[in-house]
């Protein structure tokens, strides 16, 4: 039996209960609205994370890549949502080779010719039902204009014999981090709005849109009391981090809805006078964001970037002593692509390690 001090550093260590209570207060949250539930992948990249989400109600899993679609669909996970564009004769292929395997598989679009491409390159394979892409709308990415520009982009979708039009996808990522409170709420508000009037508009013109599927961790209590949205697509819930701790909730400052269920554990390898050196560094954690790691269990520490494979920890102010071999936990910056980082994510119950997940579509970007 291993158990959390066994565990080689630097690694990604899992509250199961922590994660347990997201996924159950998420999934209960969106089934009393009667929204559908389809998580974002490209938080985890793992099956055994989509699996558990697939057992709390889940319908489906998003990708960010058709790479990472390609690993949940060897896993078995169904339902599977490509967020960004499959551009080129050899990622369409890919996509149509997913599709034969995984049928209720679906893709995204915002561009005439790449319809005209999958529908040329599906009618070139001979078999198979038609391939389900949902419009992609813009807002402030990749996406096409809401309202009539969608309109007739999906007009052309249905126009074509071995493509069929499944809806809109509607994702402004900016909303999700949108500060204070309110103003997220006013924004997400406007920008799904858009989407709900661009269905409206499909439906006039006697175009069928049965799905409408956007939304974030940062902005699900707004978008799943909006009656036109039909499922949501949340990823960061499942472990958060410290940048959505940052963007405020209904009661204040900190964001409180989910709880830090994933830490980077490292060990202190050196210890010069007034300095813990760990070794976690460029490679343990993600550096995107204007946010350092932020240590557990101890007060008054600051973590500097010592390198690849290294943090300083400044104890000047420090709450405790550290020695040599301490281990020190993290709640990492940007979770995304920290756990991008790793192979394996351990999973404990307590102090014992229950399970260890691979994280197997970490790297997947084409």
């Amino acid at each position: 039996m291993q158990f959390r001090g066994d565990v080689p550093t630097p690694a990604l260590l899992l509250d199961l209960d922590a994660f347990e209570d997201n996924v159950q207060k998420m999934a209960a949250h969106l089934a009393t609205r009667g929204k559908a539930f389809r998580p974002h992948g490209k938080t985890h990249k793992c099956p055994e994370v989509a699996r558990a989400l697939i057992r709390a109600g889940a319908v489906g899993c998003c990708a960010a890549r058709l790479s990472e679609a390609e690993v949940f669909a060897q896993s078995g996970i169904p339902g599977l949502l490509i967020t960004t564009a499959v551009i080129g004769r050899d990622k369409i292929a890919r996509a149509l080779a997913l599709a034969s395997s995984a049928p209720d598989t679906m893709f995204v679009v915002d561009d005439r010719q790449n319809v005209r491409d999958i529908n040329e390159a599906a009618a070139a394979r001979g078999k198979g039902e038609p391939v389900k892409v949902l419009v992609d709308l813009f807002f402030g990415r990749t996406g096409i204009a809401p309202g009539q520009p969608a309109v007739e982009l999906a007009q052309l979708i249905e126009s074509l014999p071995n493509i069929t039009f499944g809806g809109l996808q509607s994702y402004d990522g900016a909303a999700a981090h949108t500060t204070p409170y309110d103003a997220r709420s006013t924004r997400t508000k406007a920008t799904m709005g858009k989407a709900v009037a661009t269905k409206a508009m499909l439906e006039r013109a006697g175009i069928a849109c049965p799905l409408v599927t956007g939304g974030s961790t940062g902005t699900y209590r707004f978008d799943s009391e909006n009656p036109g949205i039909t499922e949501l697509q949340p990823g960061s819930f499942v472990f958060m981090d410290m940048e959505y701790g940052t963007i405020g909730g209904p009661d204040g400052t900190e964001y409180r809805d989910f709880k830090n269920a994933i830490t980077v554990v490292t060990t202190v390898v050196s210890r010069p006078p007034g300095f813990a050196i760990v070794d976690g560094g460029y490679k343990a954690f993600s550096t995107d964001r204007p946010f350092t790691p932020r240590p557990i269990g101890i007060d008054g520490v600051t973590y500097g970037w010592a390198g690849d494979e290294h943090g300083r920890l400044d104890l000047s102010n420090a709450s405790r002593d550290v020695k040599l071999g301490d281990r020190i936990e993290f709640i990492p910056p940007h979770i995304d692509p920290t756990v991008n980082l790793y192979d394996h994510i351990y999973a404990l119950r307590g102090d014992r390690v229950e399970a260890v997940w691979p994280i197997a579509a970490r790297g997947k970007s084409q």
